[in-house]
């Protein structure tokens, strides 16, 4: 993925799901689409260094889009984290076509957004050794807890639990089922179901797994030049845990 035409600012405030208020290093403030229909836990921070794209469309409402922040981390580092979800997909795509996720890696033909049981997943893949199909429902991950784990969903995700039965119906008839975590988020080296925000996805997901589905998850690298990100690629696996829980003690409430 392609950012070397991002411009910095700092983030003022997110507000109405889908605006943020930005000011832009060279002292101007816009307000920018956010292309986040989640919580945004843990990644909604005022003050925190953010990346915008600037558009150059007349029909569009707004000017610029909300792309990556800068979140301090407890060690005293900085991890980048993508916010706009609609790039999820195509960062996936570009590691599946590159061949760089080695679990999926081999298949002759990709699918985009195909249409099983009245839902949509993401990709099918076709022509690898056995000749059986591959469906790949696609979860970003940005969520990092005070305990240092990373964690999906960030709030109760309904449409995840009905992906969850799809696959586990997929991989029942034969077909190989795969939920890939994007963690999205270069801070985060592994991930649990949010039991403590969504427990009937944490549940759902045990299931699917003892049904057959197979669950990954790779984590982001991001590319700098001169202080300032221009790409972003999966490239690392990570690992999964379906028992992790999150100490209540630690958990800081974020802003919706």
């Amino acid at each position: 993925m392609d950012y070397s035409r991002l411009v910095p600012g700092t983030l003022v405030r997110r507000y109405k799901r889908f605006l943020a208020d930005i000011l832009l290093d060279d002292g101007r403030e816009v307000v920018a689409h956010c292309p986040n229909t989640g919580s945004m836990r843990a990644v909604n921070v005022p003050g925190s260094r953010v990346w915008l794209s600037p558009s150059d469309n007349p029909k569009r409402k707004l000017d610029w889009t909300w792309e990556l922040i800068a979140l301090p981390q407890s060690e005293g580092d900085t991890a980048l984290a993508s916010v706009h979800t609609g790039r999820t997909n195509a960062i996936v795509e570009e590691a599946l076509r590159a061949g760089t996720l080695t679990a999926l890696a081999g298949y002759a033909e990709l699918r985009r957004e195909v249409k099983v049981d009245g839902a949509r997943l993401d990709f099918r893949l076709r022509g690898g050794e056995g000749d059986v199909d591959v469906y790949v429902e696609v979860k970003q991950v940005t969520l990092k807890e005070e305990d240092g784990h990373g964690y999906f969903p960030d709030a109760v995700s309904e449409r995840g639990r009905r992906h969850l039965e799809v696959l586990s119906r997929l991989a029942g008839e034969g077909q190989r089922a795969v939920l890939l975590f994007c963690v999205a988020h270069t801070g985060i080296d592994d991930v649990a179901p949010a039991r403590h925000l969504d427990p009937a996805y944490a549940q759902a997901l045990g299931e699917a797994v003892a049904a057959g589905v197979e669950v990954l998850a790779y984590g982001c690298e991001v590319d700098w030049r001169q202080g300032a990100p221009i790409g972003i690629r999966l490239a690392r696996p990570l690992p999964v845990s379906l028992t992790r829980q999150v100490d209540p003690a630690v958990v800081v409430d974020g802003e919706c």
